[in-house]
């Protein structure tokens, strides 16, 4: 055998032999599971329970992640104004269905789903407008510096917004009427799912199926995975890059109103918990790969169920304590391991 034979054998011995921080990894993983697997033997229909739970605080989530990922996928920037964006949109939203349609949960049906279909769609014109706005004045002159200047630039826009909405709703707690009945939409056996509850899903499923579609089969959306890959190259081709970019700021900003609508009518709301709620769509855009749609959809839902399943289940769980920690403790496990995220793409850069 030739000594460079030798060393093939030894460098491929190498890479089939697993490193520490691999077993790590999956001694944790197999924890987790089995944690799952006690929960669900024990008491099956609890588990079903909360798991519905949270898919539907994993829906939310998932629109507000969903604002991260595209404004990051053609700008790189981190729009932390996102965050609070969606909680202005929240409070306006209790203004709209208490002042504008005059809901009080004790209209007929049809007129409370006209209500909110007007609440949702007036909503989301405004975080659209205002998102576009946003990128007006704090991100575009600022394009061509160093990434860090639109970074705190983003920072400032976060601070801007959450002291508008502190400025017009001062510091109480806001709610929307109980226009959607808390009795069960489907029962089976022991596990049910309350209509308030599957409204959400049902909103939000249409609302990622057509945001799809428009990113991957539209001449809009062509143009933004274009701008997002190269914006010279983009431009060279005849596209109007301001213009793609100031779509994909209305596209997010309708998204956070959309949130906004369906997170004030499952809780109570106020100035500053979009701070929170952001950061936790944030990192679920990282937790599934930060400029992929799929994987930002996939960490909103995945963060739902993880704050669920310790927030509810009753043998060995942390309690909600424990939950941001538990939250960021997975993440920097994923990332470790996969730093693209769940389904991002491995780049030059590692993004």
């Amino acid at each position: 055998m030739t000594v460079e034979a030798g060393r093939e054998q030894r460098l491929r011995a190498r890479r089939k032999r697993p490193d520490i921080l691999s077993i790590v990894g999956l001694i944790f993983v197999g924890v987790i599971v089995l944690w799952l697997l006690v929960n669900l033997i024990s008491d099956p229909s609890q588990f079903a329970n909360v798991a519905l739970i949270g898919l539907t605080t994993g829906s939310v989530y998932a629109l507000v992640a969903l604002g991260y990922t595209l404004v990051y996928g053609i700008l790189q920037l981190i729009n932390f104004a996102n965050g609070d964006l969606f909680a202005l949109c929240g409070l306006l939203s209790t203004s709209i269905m208490l002042s504008l349609f005059d809901l009080n949960g004790q209209e007929a049906a049809v007129v409370v789903a006209a209500g909110l279909i007007g609440t949702i769609a007036l909503t989301m014109l405004f975080g659209a407008a205002t998102n576009v706005l946003i990128e007006l004045i704090g991100y575009r002159r600022l394009r061509n510096q160093p990434r860090l200047t639109m970074l705190i630039s983003a920072v400032g826009m976060s601070f801007i917004v959450q002291n508008l909405s502190l400025a017009f709703y001062d510091v109480n707690y806001r709610s929307a009427p109980q226009l959607i009945p808390q009795r069960a939409a489907f029962t089976i056996g022991d596990v049910s799912m309350s209509w308030n509850k599957l409204v959400v899903v049902l909103i939000v499923i249409p609302v990622l199926i057509l945001l799809t579609w428009l990113v991957r089969s539209t001449k809009q959306g062509k143009a933004m995975r274009a701008t997002a890959q190269d914006q010279d190259a983009a431009a060279m081709m005849g596209i109007n890059v301001n213009r793609t970019i100031s779509f994909t700021f209305f596209l997010a900003g309708g998204l956070a109103g959309a949130a906004g609508v369906l997170y004030t009518l499952q809780y109570q709301i106020r100035y500053d918990t979009g701070f929170e709620l952001g950061l936790i769509a944030f990192t679920a855009a990282v937790l599934g790969g930060i400029g992929n749609l799929a994987g930002a959809t996939l960490g909103g839902l995945l963060i739902g169920f993880i704050q669920a399943f310790n927030e509810g289940l009753t043998i060995a769980s942390p309690g909600s304590d424990w939950t941001r920690s538990i939250v960021f403790g997975i993440l920097i496990a994923v990332l470790v391991f996969r730093p693209e995220g769940l389904l991002g793409e491995r780049t030059p850069e590692g993004a």
